[in-house]
């Protein structure tokens, strides 16, 4: 039994332009990329309904999204800090450090 093969974004993006292209089949590019044609048809799909986003967002999160994102991931480091120290203080008596 063979192993899934996980590719990468590089790749995925090269067969699927050369499958958008159609100077070749997707039978011929399964063959030369060793990959199953639905996995070409797939990433295909993919590229196709995701290039409109690159032109709209300019294929990132906007700033304030990301911004608020850091924000609420620092507010729970903090909380977390807070809560780690509290209790490394009230375990000292009981671990002997």
């Amino acid at each position: 039994m063979r192993k899934r093969r996980n590719h990468d974004a590089g790749f995925k993006a090269r067969v699927a332009l050369e499958a958008v292209k159609g100077e070749r089949t997707v039978s011929e590019l399964a063959a030369e990329y060793g990959v199953h044609p639905t996995m070409i048809h797939q990433w295909k799909k993919a590229l196709l309904d995701g290039a409109a986003d690159i032109f709209e967002r300019g294929g990132r999160k906007p700033v304030a999204e990301m911004d608020e994102t850091v924000r609420s991931l620092h507010a729970k480091i903090g909380e977390l800090a807070v809560a780690n120290d509290f209790l490394s203080r009230k375990l000292k008596p009981w671990t002997g450090k």
